[in-house]
Parts: structure tokens; sequence; C-alpha cells
């Protein structure tokens, strides 16, 4: 066997990511988008009052009602700092269930707390009576 014949190496299969890897590649693409414009969202979010505002046959906002609005997003983006506007975040994308199935797991809470007070009413009771006819005899 010469060197002219290439040798056959096997395959590499590429295992689809997990939902771990998957999420923190999402999570790392939202970071790269977001560094830039760090107080995008809260700028934007302070600038609404003064979107409505224009001078007539203009389409841009006066000057000095932009630098108002710059001053209130640095100002909230301040206040409100990265960890709060990412809990928020989690707290939108979150599935909250529905009025049936609320009360459904709020009565199943119900349920297990008096049973488990019972238990423990009833293991009470029989120590304190096990305590005063042994200890306290």
């Amino acid at each position: 066997m010469d060197g002219d014949t290439p040798k056959h190496q096997p395959r590499i299969r590429k295992t689809a990511p997990t939902i771990r890897e998957r999420a923190e590649a999402e999570q790392s693409r939202a970071e790269k988008k977001s560094r830039p414009g760090r107080l995008k969202p809260v700028l934007s979010r302070a600038k609404t009052p003064f979107k409505k505002i224009r001078l007539p046959g203009t389409s841009k906002i006066p000057s000095p009602l932009r630098k108002i609005g710059r001053g209130i997003g640095k100002g909230l983006g301040w206040l409100a700092p990265r960890y709060f506007i990412n809990a928020w975040r989690e707290v939108r994308q979150v599935t909250w269930p529905s009025r049936h199935e609320t009360r459904r797991l709020t009565g199943a809470v119900l349920i297990f707390a008096v049973v488990f007070g019972a238990l423990v009413f009833g293991v009470d009771k029989v120590l304190d009576i096990i305590f005063k006819k042994v200890v306290l005899k």
C-alpha cells in the first residue's frame, strides 16, 4: 500500500445541542446585542412621551426635548440596574397558569397543609401523653 490511497476517517457527527446549550447560546447572542446600547430599552421607554410632541411639518423631535429624553433615560438606567431589567424579561417569559389550574393547585396546597398539620398535631399529642405518663409519673 502506497501513500497515494487516502485513509478513511470515521465521519464525526455533531450531536444535537442540549436545551441548556441552546439557552446559553441564545443568552450570549442577546448579551452581544444588548452590550452596545445597554440603556437602549430604558431610553426608548423614557422617550415615549416625547415621541408624540412634534413640530408642525417635521418628523423629528425638537432638540431640547431630545436632550430631556436622553437625560431621563440615563437616570432611569441608573435607577434600574441590569439585574432588574433581566428579572423583568424573565417574568415576561413565564407561562402563567390559568384560573382553573390556579384554583386546583391552591386547593391541593390547602389539603396538604391540613393533612400535614393534623399529622404534626397527632404526633405531638402522642408524645405529650407518653411524656406525661413516663417522665412526670
